[in-house]
């Protein structure tokens, strides 16, 4: 019991450092592009150092995010569910916040990129996430189960709240166009809020063991083993991180904008790179979860980044938009309400048994496969 004890509460070993190799490249680009940014950032009229400067910053904002994401499991495997999903995806959803912002300050005023990262985010989650989960997971096995109570939860919050925020603006029309009024968006926010609260109490009280599955019961047990070192470590780490995601992705913004103003790509492209960065890091933890047959650590997972994003990620923005007077559009337009409409419905059936196989993961794909070719539409 000492030995455990010592073990536990010892300082990070080299072994620990060597871990932490990539925090020197985030570091030395943040260092770089301080003192040398604007020169850098003046020569994105070259195609060229416009591709080479877009790749090494979005290569060290993901795996600066996946480093976030590393550490925040490490704490979900140290504190359990549902509390360790719960840091990830709001470790997500601040990185996701941030991204929207920078963008948004920077350039031209895009009114429609809260609504295309926020559809993007839900389409690679709901389609892409779950369908390689899924597709990965039953691959293995011929069926895996989940628990059909807390899926039930998250949909029924997620369903109601993506429609308002996406769908029902378009019937609003307070000044002609697919968008809320103030008092409207106002509205919108403290239900979401609201909502996600109410959820949080749900999850994290009375009736927390709808997120667990029993087969997770024996995990605890190997995560710690796993994971051992002092509870401070991976804290700590988070933090650094996340500052460094937060000052990188404000110069990512810079040839994004300059991808969608200048070089006249869909406005919606600014929303799939900013989905991309954050869905990412989540993705990869969700399938290595399913694949180890955790599916319900998988499941905590996309359908808890799905509600955070529009329970805090749109009000977020939507008080942001209002203190910086750019305004916000939320109403989908063309083929997305369907799709929209299509991918929560095949989510309420994947979810509706609480037994998941291959069938299911590839009708996923094939609505995420839809969703990027619609994406250059007129």
């Amino acid at each position: 019991m000492t030995a455990d004890a010592g073990t536990l509460h010892r300082p990070p070993t080299g072994s620990m450092l060597r871990r932490e190799w990539f925090l020197a490249i985030s570091a030395l680009t943040s260092v770089i592009f301080l003192l040398q940014g604007p020169k850098l950032l003046a020569l994105l009229a070259n195609p060229f150092l416009l591709t080479l400067i877009f790749l090494w910053l979005f290569s060290v904002v993901l795996g600066s995010a996946l480093a976030v994401v590393r550490h925040a499991d490490h704490l979900a495997e140290r504190l359990g569910e549902p509390y360790g999903t719960l840091i990830l995806t709001l470790s997500i959803t601040t990185m996701e916040v941030v991204a929207i912002t920078a963008v948004m300050q920077h350039g031209e005023n895009n009114p429609t990129l809260v609504r295309d990262t926020l559809f993007a985010v839900v389409m690679i989650i709901l389609n892409g996430m779950v369908g390689l989960s899924l597709l990965f997971g039953a691959w293995r096995r011929h069926e895996q189960r989940h628990n059909l109570q807390g899926a039930n939860a998250y949909l029924g919050v997620i369903v109601p709240l993506a429609t308002l925020s996406m769908i029902m603006p378009n019937f609003t029309h307070p000044s002609g166009g697919p968008g809320y009024s103030t008092v409207q968006q106002s509205v919108l926010a403290f239900i979401s809020v609201g909502l996600y609260g109410v959820f949080l109490m749900l999850q994290t009280g009375r009736h927390r063991g709808f997120f667990i599955d029993d087969t997770e019961e024996a995990m605890p047990q190997s995560r710690h083993a796993a994971h051992r070192g002092p509870l401070w470590w991976p804290i700590v780490m988070l933090l650094v991180y996340m500052s460094l995601v937060v000052f990188l992705v404000e110069q990512l913004a810079a040839p994004i904008d300059y991808f969608i103003e200048t070089l006249r790509a869909p406005p919606a492209l600014g929303g799939v790179i900013m989905a991309i960065l954050v869905a990412t890091p989540e993705a990869i933890s969700a399938v290595r979860a399913s694949v180890a047959n955790h599916l319900q650590r998988s499941v905590n997972i996309f359908l808890g980044s799905v509600l955070s994003t529009i329970g805090l990620t749109v009000p977020a923005m939507l008080v942001i938009s209002h203190l910086t007077g750019n305004p916000v559009i939320l109403g989908l337009d063309h083929s997305s309400p369907i799709m929209l409409v299509l991918t929560l419905a095949l989510s309420i059936i994947t979810f509706s048994s609480g037994r998941t196989h291959l069938m299911q993961g590839a009708v996923h794909l094939v609505l995420f496969v839809a969703y990027f070719l619609l994406i250059f539409e007129a």
